[in-house]
């Protein structure tokens, strides 16, 4: 009896035989002989096929299939209306994940029912805060994790008043010719989406152009600061000039479409209590109630939410007592995967220093250099880590670093100068006093 695979022979060893490619050849006995020899290569065979089929299972057992997700009754939701994400995957998944805006951090997790191949995600009532793009994956009993999902772009409509739709030259068209649709809105709206009753595609998307210089751009502020803990309170301030009394807000995630909030009387945005669904670039307009022209936009403000990963360590070197004038290394070392590195100072309005790192290899460490230093520098820093995938989202602070600067050796050095010219004057002055007496007292031997 020979056990033999597409390349040859199996190879006696279960952890050399070939997945799924064993075969039989030239049995020595048939095998419904029990009795005698005739049971040694039935045995052997029974092994050769149990090996093969287990380490089938092991090959089978790596990385899982992409699955797919979809929604229904579609991807685009009146507000207030229920909608089911279902994400089909494998019959070996034990547990789906339910991801949005691309964060590492799943939003939900559900166990498939009755050995079935795909799990649903409920929203019972969709809403501004639950549109976004959503990803799904999901893990297997060999404790392999597939891929995400191609994203999905959940959109919701009702949630602004209604725009008005136009064509020109006109609603009727000759076959061949062209036409162009007009969307109008009241309210600032950075995106706008055209759809086709009945189509199954995705809506259509345009990018607002906005009257740049028709008014002054205005600028954004964040209250307590732009980088804030999950979990605490955050006002935007958008500031314009006199007399405006219309302000909007938009958010710019950098991989979905831009977000935006209604046009308002008030130059205050509450956020309230922040989460991960905060983080990413605002910019604000402003505008006059008889005019429904908006200023250009504000220069961007990067929302930095921090608390989503484990927290890294911050040292100085060569210590955090350096003299004015010198150069100090802050050290910001993370344990867990990071390819940023943020540097804040406590009470300090600007943002934070920012390094990503070029090689992403073990060890996770960002250097940075300040100085020549000044009393300006002294203070309390801390450090954050994330991820280039999610810009926004950093990890809880560092342990903080308090930084002294003292007294420059320069002034040391005048100080023991001062003395040594005080201990040479003291020297000549004695000498002096002595000459003066030799001078008039000689004495003869």
């Amino acid at each position: 009896m020979t056990c033999h695979t597409e390349r040859g022979p199996c190879p006696p060893s279960p952890s050399v035989c070939p997945a799924g490619l064993c075969g039989l050849s030239q049995l020595s006995a048939p095998l419904g002989t029990m009795g005698g020899r005739a049971s040694t290569p039935v045995l052997t065979v029974l092994l050769c096929l149990g090996l093969c089929w287990s380490l089938w299972n092991q090959v089978q057992a790596g990385t899982p299939p992409k699955p797919s997700i979809w929604a229904e009754p579609g991807p685009v939701v009146t507000k207030g209306s229920p909608v089911t994400i279902w994400c089909q995957g494998s019959l070996r998944a034990e547990v789906y994940h339910l991801y949005k805006e691309r964060v590492s951090i799943p939003v939900e997790t559900e166990t498939p029912q009755d050995s079935s191949n795909k799990t649903s995600f409920s929203i019972e009532s969709m809403s501004s805060h639950t549109a976004g793009l959503y990803q799904c994956a999901y893990n297997t009993s060999m404790n392999s994790s597939s891929e995400r999902s191609d994203p999905l772009p959940l959109v919701v409509t009702g949630a602004y008043s209604v725009p008005s739709l136009s064509a020109h030259p006109g609603p009727v068209v000759a076959s061949g010719g062209n036409v162009s649709l007009w969307c109008s809105s009241e309210v600032t709206s950075s995106t706008f989406h055209l759809l086709k009753e009945g189509g199954a595609n995705s809506p259509q998307q345009m990018e607002l152009r906005i009257h740049n210089g028709v008014y002054r751009e205005p600028s954004l502020s964040a209250q307590p600061g732009s980088l804030v803990l999950s979990g605490d309170d955050l006002t935007l301030q958008c500031l314009s000039e006199a007399g405006v009394d219309r302000f909007a807000l938009t958010r710019d995630e950098g991989l979905t479409p831009l977000q935006h909030l209604h046009g308002q009387h008030s130059p205050d945005f509450p956020l309230g209590h922040v989460d991960h669904t905060h983080g990413g670039q605002y910019r604000c307009y402003g505008g006059y109630n008889l005019s429904h022209v908006w200023s250009a936009p504000s220069a961007p403000l990067d929302i930095l939410i921090a608390g989503m990963y484990k927290k890294p360590s911050l040292t100085a070197q060569p210590g955090p007592s350096v003299s004015r004038g010198e150069n100090v290394t802050l050290q910001c070392r993370s344990e867990i995967w990071s390819d940023t590195f943020h540097l804040s100072k406590e009470g300090s309005p600007a943002p934070p220093q920012l390094l990503r790192l070029q090689d992403t290899a073990a060890p996770f460490q960002a250097n940075f250099t300040i100085g020549p230093l000044t009393s300006d520098h002294e203070g309390t820093y801390r450090c954050y880590g994330s991820h280039s995938t999610s810009p926004h989202l950093l990890s809880l602070p560092s342990d903080p670093l308090e930084l002294r600067v003292s007294a420059s050796h320069s002034k040391d050095y005048t100080v023991e100068n001062l003395i040594r010219m005080g201990v040479a004057c003291m020297i000549l002055l004695i000498l002096g006093i002595l000459l003066f007496e030799a001078w008039h007292n000689p004495t003869r031997s």
